[in-house]
């Protein structure tokens, strides 16, 4: 009997311009009402998880890709993995010249400089996260200098580009390669050609294996719902992995059912078929 479903947000339980169906609003509810956990699972810190999804009746969330997990009712963190400053000043001041939109993930909010805000809108984004990532930031002159001067860890960084003439990610190629050579950090790709990375070994599925702990479940328990290369591990750690039919190749060959798209309600598609007793 599945006992708890961790939901991404962005392109699984959110539609195409990050509003949430109402069909999935009634299965988040049901499930609820059923003693069966609705967990959020995110690559957004714990202050990018918007009202109206802290209106549902989520108990829970992984956040920053499994850096913070959090009691969604207290702010509670039962469990954060994060890089130590000399590992992500080195990767800030690599990035410093680079094309591309930094924001670190601190103590469940996101942390970007003024001079990303001001660039903002010509990320290769829609128009709903570009919104998101300009308006939710804290805004700091100098992340290096925020990190150092507060002795602060990063829950997890993420880089979003600008596209050149060609339609291609500036820059990316070349970071992701130096990214992917740091043996102290894991990298992979959120959606829409970002690269996001944390501390070696912290993902959403160790999250997930972190939260089934914390409240005494088994992980054969669980249900995990995602998209994109950063719900991988989860998709592989969960009792249950759904992909939605809008999921990169490798989410949907690793998971045990595809739903319907985010456009077509498929979380609530996914929690009739696994989790409500007709």
């Amino acid at each position: 009997m599945i006992k708890l479903v961790a939901i991404d947000l962005d392109g699984t339980l959110f539609d195409n311009t990050s509003q949430v169906p109402k069909e999935n609003q009634e299965a988040i509810q049901y499930m609820a009402d059923h003693g069966i956990y609705p967990v959020v699972s995110t690559g957004r810190p714990l202050d990018g998880i918007p009202d109206t999804v802290r209106a549902l009746p989520f108990a829970y969330a992984i956040t920053a890709n499994g850096a913070g997990v959090y009691n969604l009712s207290t702010s509670e963190c039962i469990f954060e993995g994060t890089m130590d400053a000399d590992i992500a000043l080195p990767i800030l001041d690599y990035l410093e010249d680079k094309h591309c939109n930094v924001d670190a993930f601190i103590q469940g909010t996101g942390v970007s400089t003024f001079k990303c805000q001001e660039h903002a809108d010509a990320l290769a984004l829609p128009p709903s996260l570009i919104k998101y990532v300009r308006d939710s930031r804290k805004r700091v002159d100098s992340l290096q200098d925020y990190i150092t001067e507060n002795h602060l860890g990063v829950q997890k960084m993420t880089l979003n580009f600008f596209n050149d003439e060609n339609g291609n990610a500036i820059d990316r190629p070349e970071i992701k390669e130096f990214l992917e050579s740091n043996p102290n950090v894991d990298v992979v790709c959120g959606g829409y050609n970002n690269l996001e990375f944390t501390r070696s070994g912290v993902s959403k599925g160790v999250g997930l294996t972190k939260l089934a702990e914390h409240l005494g479940l088994k992980i054969e328990e669980t249900m995990a719902i995602g998209d994109t290369e950063n719900d991988l591990s989860i998709i592989q750690t969960a009792g249950v992995s759904v992909a939605m039919a809008n999921a990169t190749e490798e989410i949907k060959e690793a998971a045990d059912y595809i739903t319907s798209s985010n456009e077509e309600s498929g979380v609530a598609k996914a929690i009739h078929k696994f989790c409500i007793q007709e």
